[in-house]
């Protein structure tokens, strides 16, 4: 029994060292926008939680409710984007986003009252070592292929 609890747990290690990029706490304004069932365009107003190299955390502050997994496209201000502990992504106008965490409604509001967005952007590159060139094929081994 406890060796199925530990298994249901997700193990010793703490949610913090899983993580593969720092969260940072950050309070910026920012808009997220996307298209809605019907393909009109909606703008949510929102204040940064947090930030990290893959995600954001947000607070919204008016808009409509975004369904989850929903692709939308996340931007700060513009004054909020020159911040030194943004990362490289937030910098950039806009941030095409999924919706992955849809959180508690807001009693006045009725929609949700914080959101978290996976940002969808390439990894980081690790520069390698160029590729060896192929040997060049000796006069007898022309017929064969790679």
């Amino acid at each position: 029994m406890e060796q199925r609890f530990r298994l249901v747990q997700g193990g010793q290690q703490a949610r913090s060292e899983k993580r593969s990029s720092e969260r940072r706490r950050v309070s910026l304004p920012g808009q997220i926008v996307w298209k809605d069932a019907r393909g009109h365009t909606k703008l949510a107003t929102v204040v940064t939680r947090d930030v990290s190299e893959h995600g954001v955390s947000v607070e919204c502050l008016s808009g409509a409710a975004i369904p989850l997994y929903r692709l939308v496209y996340f931007q700060l201000d513009r004054d909020a984007r020159l911040s030194p502990e943004l990362p490289a992504a937030l910098r950039k106008p806009n941030v095409l986003s999924a919706i992955f965490r849809v959180g508690n409604d807001n009693r006045a509001t009725g929609v949700p009252a914080e959101y978290a967005l996976r940002l969808l952007v390439e990894p980081a590159r690790v520069s390698q070592a160029p590729a060896a060139t192929p040997a060049a094929w000796s006069q007898g081994q022309q017929h064969l292929t790679a």
